[in-house]
Formats: structure tokens, sequence, C-alpha cells
């Protein structure tokens, strides 16, 4: 599972055995987490889903994920690259 952001206490990270889904990230900070999908295309993230998360959270987690969007695509191309 490498980390490749940790912001806030947010630590934003992929899982290496998730076979052929599209690109997301995983956050957790604490006894929360949450993971989000994100369309590099749009320029658009989507909720998949959230554990003991309220709206601020929520918020805090969107900001961190698109202030760093192109990093945190090409940080997952090359994680894909290195599976194969």
């Amino acid at each position: 599972m490498p980390t490749i952001l940790y912001i806030n206490g947010w630590r934003i990270y992929f899982f290496a055995n998730e076979s052929n889904e599209s690109i997301h990230v995983h956050c957790q900070k604490s006894e929360k987490r949450c993971k989000y999908w994100l369309d590099k295309e749009l320029f658009e993230i989507e909720e998949a889903h959230s554990y003991n998360m309220n709206n601020k959270d929520k918020r805090i987690v969107r900001k961190i994920i698109f202030e760093h969007f192109d990093y945190i695509v090409e940080q997952w191309e090359k994680f894909e690259e290195r599976k194969w």
C-alpha cells in the first residue's frame, strides 16, 4: 500500500491488490477513511465510499485531491507500470 501523500494528517495511498480498477485513491486519518475515483480526462473526482467522516472531512480530502490531482495521476501511472 504505497503512500503517495501525507498532508495535515491525511494519508493518501493506493492498494496494490485491486486488480484492474480504474484510477482511485484511498485516504485515511485516524479512524476516518474514504475512497475517491479520479477522472483524469474531465478533472473530476467521485466519492466511492467513506467511513466515519463528516462533511468538513470530505471537503478537506477533496481539496487535497484536487490540489495534487496531476501528481496523483502521475503516481498512479508509475504504480501501474511497476505492477506489470
